[in-house]
Order: C-alpha cells, then sequence, then structure tokens
C-alpha cells in the first residue's frame, strides 16, 4: 500500500478529494498523517471523520523548527508527502530526505501568477488583472524554490468575461481536485519519470 502525508491549512477539499479517491478504490494509497500548520483548518475535522491521525503544528510555535518537526513525524513513515492547500514553505533537511517525493497543487498555470506571496484568492485576482483568457492548476514537485519544482500535470480552465476572482477560483478548484488526484495516482503507480529536469508519463 503507498502511503501518503497530506498538509493543509485551510478547508481541505482537496484532501477531500484523496479521501473519496480512496474511498472509491480509485487510489491505492493510505493517508498516514493530516498535519496542519493552523489550528483552525477545516482540513483536520475532515480527517478527524475519516479516522485519519492528526497533527496540528502551529506556525508561529515551531517557527524555524516546523519543517524537521514534520520530518520527525512522517519519516520513514510515508511514500509521497501533498502539500495540498499548504501555505507554510518547507525548508531543510526534509527537501534532501524527500527530494522528488513532495508535491504541491498551485492555481495557476506556473509559471505565471506563482512565487513568493502567491497564493489562494490573490492568484486569481492577479490573473483576472492581467487579463489571461486561460488559467488553470499545475501540480509540481517541491524543491527549494517557490513553485519552481518540476511540472507533473496541468489543467487549463478558460476565463469567462464576467468572471469575479471567487468565480474563477471555484472552477479551478474543480480541476485541482481531478490534478492532485491523478498525479497520486501517477507517482504511486511508478509511472512518473524525471529525467534532465522534464517529466515523462
Amino acid at each position: 500500500m503507498f502511503k501518503i502525508a497530506v498538509l493543509v491549512s485551510g478547508g481541505g477539499s482537496n484532501l477531500q478529494a484523496i479521501i473519496d479517491s480512496i474511498e472509491k478504490k480509485y487510489l491505492n494509497c493510505s493517508i498516514e498523517f493530516v498535519i496542519s500548520d493552523k489550528e483552525e483548518a477545516f482540513a483536520i475535522e475532515r480527517a478527524k471523520k475519516h479516522n485519519i491521525k492528526t497533527f496540528v503544528l502551529n506556525r508561529k510555535v515551531y517557527g524555524q523548527a516546523l519543517s524537521d518537526k514534520i520530518l520527525e513525524i512522517v519519516d520513514e513513515k510515508v511514500d509521497l508527502i501533498v502539500l495540498a492547500g499548504y501555505l507554510s514553505i518547507l525548508k531543510g533537511e526534509i527537501l534532501k530526505k524527500f527530494e522528488n517525493r513532495i508535491i504541491n497543487i498551485h492555481p495557476s498555470l506556473i509559471p505565471s501568477f506563482c512565487g513568493k506571496g502567491m497564493y489562494g484568492i490573490k492568484v486569481h485576482e492577479k490573473a483576472l488583472e492581467y487579463g489571461v483568457k486561460i488559467t488553470g492548476c499545475t501540480v509540481h514537485f517541491v524543491d527549494e524554490g517557490t513553485d519552481t519544482g518540476t511540472i507533473i500535470i496541468q489543467k487549463a480552465v478558460k476565463v469567462e468575461e464576467d468572471d469575479t476572482p471567487e468565480s474563477l477560483q471555484k472552477r479551478v478548484l474543480v480541476e485541482e481536485h481531478k490534478a492532485l488526484v491523478e498525479a497520486i495516482k501517477l507517482i504511486s503507480e511508478k509511472k512518473v519519470i524525471l529525467q534532465k529536469g522534464k517529466i515523462y508519463v
């Protein structure tokens, strides 16, 4: 059984998409841990409802030691770490130990609207401000940079003329759920090959 840890900061709809896909037997995986950097994250409630072991590591309490504390929990216990709307930046040893075994979902077509300060609704505000006709989401491996890791999957979403950041966010989120689950499935089935900085499926 392929084992994953899911890191969350908010509502946890991406986490729910993973849970649903496991229950429908689409994913042959088990979620070993759900770890949040915020006590009020609703994602923790979702995890508890499904009897998944949860940890809340408040980033204000742990500060620079947050990544090391996560590593302590997951080391040797999971095959993949999934960042599903996780807003803290992973640093240090965990990136070495889990090289090419940490994935993140970002709500734009990287390299557009990504990097420092680009998360949540801000990404969609920027996309509309810029006037792009197509946006979407990206699942990528996590490296030392912010949203700079190798791209695994992208899904495109057409921008409508009357879109607000909220309406666009909703439609992109639908594709996020699909892309994240698809990426986990491909990785768990060893179908993702990384060569010279590019992914081959």
